[in-house]
């Protein structure tokens, strides 16, 4: 179990790092079309690639207080895929990207958030 809560951190942080460094190829992944708008990209860069990054590298930074970190982060991912699941019964989104998404998330979600 442990292994797969470090490849779930370890693929947090791959998340983050792309849409870190390359915000404008993020469209297909995310449907956000952020090329030529400055204030896009910051954002991009900011909540979708340095939160993702430091969410991801904290368990594994501190592995004296892993544990509680992965289940952090796993109710962060279950707290996601709820809010996209609402969401795309309200906005009307239910396509096949969305539904990947949230069952990664949920899978995500429950792996860390299982004990050892």
């Amino acid at each position: 179990m442990e292994i797969l809560k470090i490849l779930a951190a370890i693929g947090t942080i791959l998340v983050g790092a792309v849409s870190m460094f390359l915000p404008t190829k993020i469209k297909g992944f995310t449907g956000l079309d952020v090329e030529g708008n400055p204030r896009g990209i910051t954002e991009v860069r900011a909540v979708l690639g340095a939160f993702f990054v430091g969410l991801g590298l904290a368990p594994l930074l501190w592995r004296t207080q892993s544990e509680p970190m992965y289940v952090m982060l796993g109710f962060t991912y279950l707290v996601v895929a709820a809010v996209r699941i609402v969401s795309m019964v309200m906005d009307k989104s239910v396509m096949r990207s969305n539904i990947i998404s949230a069952v990664s998330e949920v899978i995500l979600g429950v792996i860390l958030v299982l004990p050892g």
